[in-house]
């Protein structure tokens, strides 16, 4: 059985992948700065194929990052707060952590992690 935290870690991980290609952080970014975009302007704005573009934006919304609404005859696009929400509230104690502990591995020696709970 699953707990609470193992679904959002399994959440938080698709977020993570939806977010791992250049152009799906392209399109993040076009949605940062538009708002709301249909699907032509976000095919015209990359210059990829639209079906490559309606695949990367199927793989956002899977993930909750962006959702569309249909306004015959075209689909708008805009972000989901909710989706990067919890891709935040995942990752901002991750860093305060890693900031109050400073860096546990040298760049050229091994890890030194003396007294560090990795809790």
């Amino acid at each position: 059985m699953k707990t609470d935290m193992q679904d959002t870690l399994v959440e938080v991980a698709e977020a993570a992948r939806a977010l791992g290609h250049p152009a799906r952080l392209r399109i993040v970014e076009l949605l940062l700065k538009r708002h709301v975009c249909v699907g032509g302007e976000i095919v015209e704005a990359l210059g990829l194929a639209q079906s490559t573009v309606s695949e990367h934006l199927r793989i956002l919304k899977q993930a909750n990052i962006v959702c569309g609404e249909i306004e015959r005859p075209r689909v708008c696009y805009s972000l989901n707060p909710d989706g990067l929400e919890l891709l935040s509230d995942w990752l901002r104690p991750t860093i305060e952590k890693v900031q109050q502990h400073g860096a546990l591995c040298a760049t050229d020696g091994p890890c030194n992690p003396q007294g560090v709970s990795h809790e």
